[in-house]
């Protein structure tokens, strides 16, 4: 996981920021499914089940993770109100930490 990505170029870009489990991985397996072999997908995300289900979903299909950062901590996420649940009247932003990766789809 030590490849140089300054000279990658990405194909495919997926943000999944806000989803959590499974869906990140869901909406990962689409993508690359739809790509051709060695293109790479960069993924945003904000779950932390993603930290251990990306990795495990390239090591389980072949797939090499070329990077995998946290790029930033303590990120104000806006979520619609209307889509959560909570028991407290706190209508404050969600602070999440904001992770990257670098997928490159294996080859035929």
């Amino acid at each position: 996981m030590t490849t140089s990505i300054s000279n990658t170029s990405i194909n495919h870009y997926l943000d999944t920021q806000g989803l959590i489990c499974p869906e990140p991985v869901m909406m990962l397996h689409r993508v690359i499914r739809k790509a051709d072999s060695g293109e790479v997908i960069e993924i945003l995300a904000t779950d932390p089940a993603t930290t251990r289900d990306i990795p495990n979903f390239c090591r389980h299909l072949g797939h090499e993770l070329l990077t995998q950062e946290t790029l930033a901590e303590n990120v104000n996420l806006n979520v619609d109100p209307d889509e959560i649940t909570i028991d407290s009247d706190n209508t404050a932003p969600m602070s999440v930490t904001l992770y990257r990766y670098l997928v490159k789809k294996k080859s035929a």
